[in-house]
């Protein structure tokens, strides 16, 4: 089969799985439900409507283009192009269309694992710049003398989490003390969590009676814009001990609606590790625990390199991975772990 022809397979294998006639007819239902007045009297519905008009318009805007690319016989700009879309069809957990949540946590290690951890939200937000995808900073906990304690980024992009629910982990750096005049070699470790944005669904059931609210003040850099009123917001799931916080927002009604989208997400991966749990339990196994092993390891002395302990993928270009540049990780991930 030569590579024409072997392009044309797999493009057909495409269509047969993204089904263009099912994407075009729910393009159409979404164009003709916004053509109605009353559809955009809930704002946060229509903007979600909007949001998936968008997405599928640009997944069908992928199929012709790549059709075009076959039929004009562009076989090197065809294949990458089937590369990156054959990624998506890895994707079999309902969950993994959906936007994603993606936390870090400073690892034991005080300043050195904090500004790893902000090296690490750097690194997250770079990849999320070079796929042009919207994310919004949700909480972010400073530390004292450098980096961030903790910080939490909503990633609004479908297959978001499908895409990075492999980043979960452990994350490890080796290098020279920046914060120690001997320079002397140092480790840091931060916690990576990802979850899918659980918007109000059958599945999540959150009884008003079980939240316990608490209202404080933004924290600021002071000046002219000190923060006066009590917009942040802390919510505490009194059956489950779940205790969000979100105060990025300007209003208290917009920091109220995302922990609450917040609380959805964590209740929904609280059930997914109850279930893993019971049915490691009963295959005679032991789960580990929730901080884990590391699933990587960023060297930058006494040697340069990048390592995935999982897939065995790895580089010595540590400075264009802390860039952004996670593709080819992320796409190892996908292929070695779905499924």
């Amino acid at each position: 089969m030569d590579k024409l022809e072997d392009l044309r397979h797999r493009f057909l294998q495409i269509k047969d799985r993204r089904n263009p006639a099912k994407i075009r007819q729910e393009i159409q239902e979404i164009e003709v439900r916004s053509s109605d007045p009353g559809y955009w009297q809930d704002q946060e519905q229509a903007a979600r409507g909007m949001k998936r008009l968008s997405g599928l318009q640009k997944e069908i805007a992928e199929i012709d283009q790549l059709e075009k690319l076959i039929s004009q016989r562009q076989t090197d700009q065809a294949e990458k192009m089937i590369k990156k879309i054959e990624l998506i069809l890895f994707f079999a957990d309902k969950y993994d269309t959906l936007p994603a949540i993606l936390s870090i946590h400073a690892g034991q290690g005080g300043v050195e694992a904090m500004d790893w951890a902000q090296m690490l939200e750097r690194m997250y937000i770079k990849y999320c710049e070079k796929r042009n995808w919207d994310l919004r900073v949700l909480d972010e906990n400073s530390g004292e003398e450098a980096g961030i304690k903790s910080v939490t980024i909503a990633i609004d992009e479908p297959y978001a989490y499908g895409f990075l629910k492999f980043e979960a982990g452990t994350h490890r750096l080796v290098r020279q003390s920046p914060f120690n005049a001997d320079r002397l070699r140092q480790t840091s470790f931060a916690l990576v969590e990802v979850l899918p944005q659980i918007e109000e669904r059958d599945e999540i059931q959150i009884a008003e009676d079980d939240l316990e609210w608490q209202f404080f003040r933004s924290s600021t850099q002071g000046g002219q814009n000190v923060q006066k009123v009590s917009t942040a917001v802390r919510l505490h799931h009194k059956p489950s001990g779940i205790i969000v916080t979100c105060q990025t927002q300007r209003y208290q009604e917009q920091n109220r609606k995302i922990a609450l989208q917040l609380l959805r997400s964590r209740l929904w991966q609280q059930e997914r590790e109850k279930k893993a749990t019971e049915i490691t339990a009963l295959k005679g196994g032991r789960t580990k625990a929730a901080w884990g092993t590391q699933i990587r390891s960023y060297v930058l002395h006494p040697y340069k390199m990048v390592k995935d302990l999982r897939t065995e993928i790895e580089t010595q270009n540590v400075d264009s991975v802390l860039d952004g540049g996670l593709e080819r990780f992320i796409e190892g991930e996908i292929r070695l772990l779905t499924g």
